[in-house]
């Protein structure tokens, strides 16, 4: 399971750093200078670490998704497909932390422009994790996803902000989604694991965009917005980890229990069928235990 999350993540990974090394996206507005940082560079440190902060907050990416990758979750046919996800998403993690140090580090073109091409695709795999939980795996759909995601990234061809509008459709996809999951199958647990993703993404994004702006604070002039936005956008990948493996567990549950009462009924009425007396005595079975089912939810709720 793991290899085959690895080969999916690597194929797209690959493709997008050959197409970005090409003249393609020559003409794409993307900040390559340390002035677009509120971070002072520090001169006498290697160039890879000459803003130390923005550069170390990069290894809290691929902790994470190391972190998650190692997270197990009950293997079997019915959420196979939800430790697929789970892998797939926790390995574009790990990808991604060395991308953007990579950015920061060399101040090229080709990575930047990766850096917000990743990021794109990121949170296009949200939709396919809540579509697994909600219907189950569908690659038809994952592909679409994926390929309009990638496919996106091209609005920054045309216009300087075509970026900025792909990414606020893809956030704005991730919350529908997200909410819509919420409602289907969430809980209190998985409602507050929302709330949360939601408000690290709103940090992440303001702060950002607020990075010279807060830098005149001091608070904010060694560790800086840019730094912090980072900071909210890991606990953003976190909370959404925690979501969406909550809402899996919760869809296996649920699966678990229907099947249990099916069988129940089935057997009810195998019983009825050769004994007609047991009829009043096998529905009060039947109401007891589906009372039993909802009793377990309302606890696992709690």
């Amino acid at each position: 399971m793991a290899m085959s999350a690895l080969v999916h993540v690597l194929i797209p990974f690959l493709l997008c750093i050959a197409l970005a090394n090409t003249h393609i996206f020559d003409k794409v507005l993307v900040d390559v200078a340390y002035d677009h940082y509120a971070e002072k560079r520090v001169d006498n440190l290697p160039a890879f670490w000459q803003c130390p902060f923005n550069c170390l907050i990069n290894l809290g990416y691929i902790l994470l998704g190391i972190y998650w990758i190692l997270q197990p979750m009950s293997d079997n046919r019915d959420t196979c497909a939800a430790v697929y996800t789970k892998d797939v998403f926790a390995l574009m993690a790990v990808t991604y932390g060395p991308v953007q140090w990579v950015r920061l580090a060399t101040l090229q073109h080709a990575p930047s422009v990766l850096d917000q091409w990743f990021t794109l695709h990121i949170f296009s795999w949200v939709l396919v994790w809540c579509h697994v939980v909600d219907k189950g795996w569908s690659s038809p759909y994952a592909l679409m996803v994926e390929s309009c995601s990638v496919l996106s990234y091209g609005l920054a061809l045309f216009h300087d902000r075509g970026f900025e509008v792909a990414l606020g459709c893809h956030i704005a996809f991730a919350v529908f989604k997200g909410v819509r999951a919420q409602v289907n199958l969430g809980d209190t647990a998985s409602m507050r694991y929302l709330c949360l993703a939601l408000l690290s993404c709103a940090g992440f994004v303001v702060l950002k965009l607020l990075d010279h702006s807060l830098a005149e604070y001091w608070v904010f002039q060694n560790l800086t917005g840019h730094f912090w936005s980072k900071v909210c956008d890991i606990l953003q990948f976190h909370y959404s980890f925690c979501f969406l493996t909550r809402l899996s567990e919760n869809a296996h549950n649920a699966l678990i229990n229907a099947r249990t009462f099916i069988q129940l009924s089935n057997k009810a009425m195998n019983m009825t069928c050769t004994n007609p007396n047991l009829v009043l005595s096998s529905t009060v079975i039947l109401c007891h235990r589906h009372v039993q089912i909802l009793m377990i939810n309302v606890i696992k709720d709690l």
